[in-house]
């Protein structure tokens, strides 16, 4: 018995967006009961999305088009980038160069939305707070967090530097520090129960009898949407700073061959705009693996 998949109804839209920004109804419809949601759940969702400006409306029942505005859309991409590097990283292509980066902002209280929106971003993309406004990340973080300070109307309180020396009262080992600023138990947690849920998927994906076209859909959106518990949480810190062995490198491997096993079978149809994304992501990293 393989373990459930529990996919947000949100989740399942965003995941269905094909190249040309459209969702067809028919479609998620369909995959939504694969997944053991009803149709009002379908419908109450996608009424809040064109609500929020997230998509458009066009037709009645199983033949209208959901049409993704453009925020929506460009929302994908940095999630496909963070993949990428996570799959560099676990090939050893982005050793860590023992810099510390940095972000402090001052935001005042009559702009407590955008603090508090820019607080979220900045553990988002793998930030830890040391202290109150103060935010510490192993990678190279400053084009998406200036970035997001842009759109939030902070960049005059942002504050960007960064070290080779850092210290959290007597910790300045780099692996120990890591340890203690981010849940990297919790983080590899997920990272086991990704495996779990890619392991027999594989192995339907590669069985020679096939699956139909909705049934290929259904475990793209499953993997897709454990994928993205496994990595929203993780601040893909260099290999150097993480435990060894990392579940995070294994769990990743065994997405690219069931990525690469769709990928087999898509045969010219129209498909979700992270299925190319992930795909075209998983590719690159078996180029590499062969090279």
């Amino acid at each position: 018995m393989t373990d459930h998949v529990e996919i947000p109804t949100r989740m399942l839209v965003h995941a269905l967006i094909r190249e040309d920004g459209t969702v067809s109804a028919d479609e998620l419809y369909t995959v939504a009961a694969a997944l053991g949601m009803s149709d009002q759940q379908v419908r109450l969702c996608v009424k809040r999305l064109v609500a929020e400006n997230r998509f458009t409306h066009e037709g009645r029942g199983r033949k209208a088009v959901l049409h993704a505005t453009e925020d929506t859309t460009q929302a994908l991409a940095p999630n496909a980038d963070f993949l990428r590097h996570a799959f560099r990283q676990d090939a050893g292509l982005a050793p860590w160069d023992g810099v510390w980066h940095l972000a402090a902002f001052a935001v005042p209280e009559s702009a407590r939305t955008a603090r508090d929106a820019l607080r979220e971003t900045l553990v988002h993309l793998g930030g830890a707070p040391l202290q109150g406004g103060l935010y510490v990340c192993a990678n190279a973080w400053e084009p998406y967090v200036e970035d997001a300070a842009h759109r939030l109307g902070a960049h005059g309180a942002l504050t960007l530097l960064s070290t080779t020396d850092l210290r959290r009262g007597g910790i300045r080992e780099p692996a120990e520090l890591s340890r203690h600023l981010w849940p990297l138990e919790e983080i590899a947690d997920r990272y086991h129960r990704l495996s779990r849920i890619a392991r027999p998927r594989l192995d339907r994906l590669t069985d020679p009898a096939g699956l139909p076209p909705s049934e290929l859909l259904t475990i793209a959106v499953e993997l897709a949407a454990e994928l993205t518990r496994a990595m929203e949480p993780d601040p893909l810190l260099p290999p150097q700073l993480l435990p060894r062995p990392w579940p995070g490198t294994q769990a990743r491997e065994l997405i690219a061959r069931c990525w690469a096993a769709l990928s087999e079978r898509d045969h010219g149809e129209a498909r979700p705009t992270l299925f190319r994304l992930y795909a075209d992501v998983t590719r690159e990293a078996a180029d590499r693996a062969v090279r």
